[in-house]
């Protein structure tokens, strides 16, 4: 093969562009190393330095106030239930939905998507979500922070468009193989449908394991609290919200509130943000595909 050369603007641009983008990878990480770093480092360490990497005095106070209790485990397994089954709720009606409006001889059709769209633009509110949450004797209920928002029109959308582009053909020979619309859809549609799949999964299961504000009005149980509201009562109350000083060893210092909030902020995140690796490759093809035809 010929050799390829490059001119020196090419290059140039090349190398321009490596630095730009280095640079705001670094902008982008390394406020979350000082996070890590600043949540095992010492009061005065954090007092003295403003920014740091790798802190001089390792310990792990924080850590052991906030897992001071069984309280932060619990909420951790409410978080886990909530975000697993949440998710589970949310693709069950998201393409059941979408598979049914992605068929343009559906009676009705344009009708449920104006809805749709609709909702999108003008919202009860919260005072009536609340009323409504309430009569369904869904208070203090892990389903009132599921079920209120099962469906996102903006997902909804961008799955059925991904389903009508999908080629009418397979249908066909599956409808003359006897297939059925249920398992036309298990068997056919949902294969060939994993990067919007994986894709709005990921997006549904860090929406419940960041909500917060949903546990704050639905949820009177402190046993029932998701691991965001736990760690924001860490925050607000600090030693008093989850760890106990009195049950610790009595050499135990107690950790600076910036350290805790910095503790806070690392297992909040890194749960959720070890799954993101997994689904990185769908991201695009599965938010892209599917959102320019109507």
């Amino acid at each position: 093969m010929a050799k390829q050369y490059r001119s020196a603007s090419g290059t140039a641009f090349d190398i321009t562009n490596v630095i730009l983008l280095s640079v705001i990878s670094l902008l982008a990480v390394l406020p979350f190393i000082y996070i890590i770093a600043g949540s095992f480092a010492s009061d005065a360490e954090l007092t003295k330095r403003a920014v740091f990497l790798i802190p001089k005095t390792f310990t792990t106070a924080a850590y052991q106030f906030i897992f001071s209790t069984d309280t932060i485990l619990q909420s951790i397994k409410v978080s886990l239930y909530v975000t697993v089954v949440g998710t589970a709720v949310n693709l069950f009606f998201t393409v059941t939905m979408a598979y049914a409006l992605s068929k343009r001889n559906l009676m009705g059709r344009n009708t449920v998507l104006n809805l749709i769209v609709f909702s999108m633009l003008f919202g009860g509110g919260l005072i009536p979500t609340y009323l409504v949450v309430r009569d369904l004797h869904l208070l203090d209920s892990f389903w009132a922070l599921m079920l209120p928002g099962a469906i996102s029109a903006f997902n909804l959308i961008i799955v059925k468009n991904f389903f009508q582009e999908l080629p009418a053909e397979l249908e066909e020979a599956a409808r003359i193989d006897g297939c059925t619309e249920l398992g036309l859809l298990w068997k056919i549609v949902l294969p060939l449908s994993m990067p919007v799949l994986a894709t709005f999964t990921l997006f549904y299961a860090v929406g419940h394991w960041n909500n917060f504000y949903s546990a704050l009005l639905y949820i009177n149980d402190p046993q029932k609290w998701p691991l965001q509201v736990m760690l924001r009562q860490i925050v607000l109350l600090s030693q008093t919200a989850a760890g106990d000083i009195n049950s610790m060893d009595p050499n135990f210092v107690a950790p600076p509130d910036q350290s805790i909030k910095m503790a806070v902020i690392v297992i909040g995140t890194i749960p959720i943000l070890l799954v993101y690796p997994f689904l990185q490759k769908h991201f695009a093809k599965g938010v892209l595909i599917g959102s320019v035809k109507g």
